[in-house]
């Protein structure tokens, strides 16, 4: 596989430090089948194939991945006591919120919710899913057995633009339609988190059609309400706007214009974008134009690693995506082991 992109080998090789086990949701396809082996024949990551057994072997013969690898179907007879394990326990979770055992027992025979169980469960270490089926759909399932991380409200995501002036977050650009202020600035902070996972200095703007209070109208107002919210809460984030997505990436047009912007003499490496109509635009239009590999939507505020590929994702960007969750995971680890500690 290798990629010639610097931040793309550096996360392989971060990844291939501590492999964690990665359940690949939709293993009886075969481009998933083949992001699996390719994860697994370059260490990456310990794959779990989920899905129709037969199906899987039939196509692992095909592919020549005659490894020793882990193949679960979450409807077959051997997995009975682990389906009922896996029901009681979300049952427990989720039984005052209309959810009865026997609702628990039919949504465990999907592979979404069993996978979603076997990372909360500890089973599997992280979770890729969504090749085959609508992001929504995906979304709903892992929400239900994972759950946010304690103090987020809403997860978000964001994709890592690889383009030729250097790496770009983009967020949020697959979840939250209309964001709040206070939501804005969350994703913010989410973002500026998952950057610092990648060894990055975040330098973040937050972008509108607007720049620095120029226009009263509310879409642009709850923009910089979120900035004034990140200046007092997070005062040591390098964050500003509302700005305009030119005057963001041209370092020389914001000194001139906006000396005393926090970003002035930064290069911007990460934008927010007030909704999602503009965000995921956005990153499909520097994708599709100037075929910019992006890596993502990598999932933001999840309390356990679970990332979700775009429909019909290609093998290379599920290939990036595992490696994404075992970092995900090495670094949840890591936070879950200090926070033991201190207490």
């Amino acid at each position: 596989m290798g990629s010639d992109n610097k931040i793309v080998r550096l996360l392989y090789s971060r990844a291939k430090r501590n492999p964690k086990r990665i359940v690949f949701a939709e293993a009886d396809h075969l481009d998933v089948l083949k992001a699996a082996q390719i994860v697994h024949e370059e260490g990456i990551g310990i794959p779990i194939l989920l899905g129709r057994k037969e199906i899987i072997l039939e196509l692992m013969s095909q592919i020549e991945f005659d490894e020793d690898v882990e193949i679960i179907d979450p409807k077959a007879d051997d997995q009975a006591k682990t389906l009922l394990k896996y029901a009681q326990k979300h049952f427990e979770n989720r039984k005052r919120r209309g959810v009865t055992l026997f609702d628990a027992q039919h949504l465990m025979k999907s592979r979404n919710y069993f996978a979603g169980m076997m990372v909360n469960e500890g089973d599997a270490d992280a979770m890729i899913s969504g090749y085959s089926r609508a992001y929504p759909s995906v979304v709903r399932p892992v929400l239900e057995t994972i759950g946010r991380f304690d103090g987020v409200n809403k997860v978000a995501t964001t994709n890592l633009m690889l383009t030729k002036r250097g790496p770009l977050f983009i967020s949020d650009t697959s979840i939250n339609i209309d964001p709040t202020a206070k939501e804005l600035a969350q994703i913010a902070q989410m973002t500026n988190y998952t950057m610092k996972m990648f060894g990055l200095t975040p330098v973040i703007a937050m972008i509108s059609y607007a720049n620095f209070g120029s226009s009263k109208d509310p879409h642009a107002t709850k923009v910089s309400d979120a900035v004034a919210y990140l200046h007092r809460t997070n005062p040591d984030m390098h964050v500003d706007g509302e700005l305009q997505t030119n005057f963001a990436l041209n370092q020389e047009m914001l000194q001139k214009k906006f000396p005393f912007s926090k970003l002035a003499g930064k290069k911007v490496n990460a934008l927010i974008f007030p909704n999602l109509d503009s965000g995921n635009s956005t990153y499909k239009l520097l994708k599709e134009l100037n075929e910019t590999e992006s890596i993502g939507p990598i999932m933001l505020g999840m309390k356990k690693p679970v990332h979700i590929v775009q429909l019909g994702a290609s093998v290379e960007e599920m290939v990036n995506m595992a490696a994404v969750a075992v970092v995900d995971a090495q670094q949840k680890e890591s936070r879950l082991k200090h926070s033991a500690k201190s207490k």
